[in-house]
């Protein structure tokens, strides 16, 4: 780099440093679920749905990796690497802190995607920190990193069961009209994963959570 630019760059506010220009411009798009085929189509694993499906809109492929499958593509000047965990639901905070501290990925850019039974079926809302909601995969992330300050995209599977009934539910598989209206919800979510790096938190936020 000329001094010219190393001079413009700093007056910019640009870093100089190749490493470190990447690394600001990387994320991981955390989907939480859990490992097996007998998992794959069930309200819990809304997250890996939504990875899967970044991966297909990108025309990429997961590989099997530590601590998870993993995927990565470029979009608009950022990386992205995709992640489903292989640790299971409760222990997913191993696998996030293990691909923060290999790519050296801050907290602010960890986006994780997640089911929750407190919003209406198709419901999605972003929120940039927050407590676990009674979502053990979300328990496991705030327990193991020690804070909750990232962005996570929570998509409504509903209530609809008997007392005692939540873990039979959530591990159910989706009935004939949810899955006629899946491939909508999980494009807008896909679709605000790739926006929120671009034009921020906030803006996402009004979006989506309309």
């Amino acid at each position: 780099m000329t001094r010219f630019k190393e001079w413009l760059a700093q007056f910019l506010g640009f870093s100089t440093n190749d490493k470190e220009s990447d690394n600001s411009m990387k994320y991981l798009i955390v989907g939480l679920g859990n490992i097996g085929q007998e998992y794959k189509y069930t309200r819990h694993n809304i997250g890996f749905l939504v990875v899967d499906a970044l991966a297909e809109k990108k025309e990429i492929l997961f590989e099997p990796n530590k601590q998870g499958d993993t995927a990565k593509f470029k979009h608009r000047g950022r990386s992205f690497i995709l992640l489903k965990p292989s640790t299971y639901m409760n222990l997913s905070g191993k696998a996030v802190r293990y691909w923060m501290q290999k790519e050296k990925i801050p907290i602010e850019r960890v986006i994780v995607v997640v089911d929750d039974l407190n919003l209406p079926f198709g419901k999605i809302r972003l929120r940039n920190k927050g407590s676990d909601g009674g979502h053990n995969g979300l328990k496991s992330i705030n327990q193991v990193i020690g804070q909750n300050s990232y962005p996570r995209i929570r998509i409504g599977v509903g209530n609809d069961f008997h007392k005692g009934k939540q873990v039979d539910y959530v591990l159910g598989k989706w009935s004939d009209e949810e899955n006629d209206a899946l491939p909508k919800i999980i494009e807008r979510t896909v679709n605000a994963i790739l926006n929120l790096p671009v034009i921020g938190v906030d803006r996402t936020m009004t979006e989506l959570n309309k």
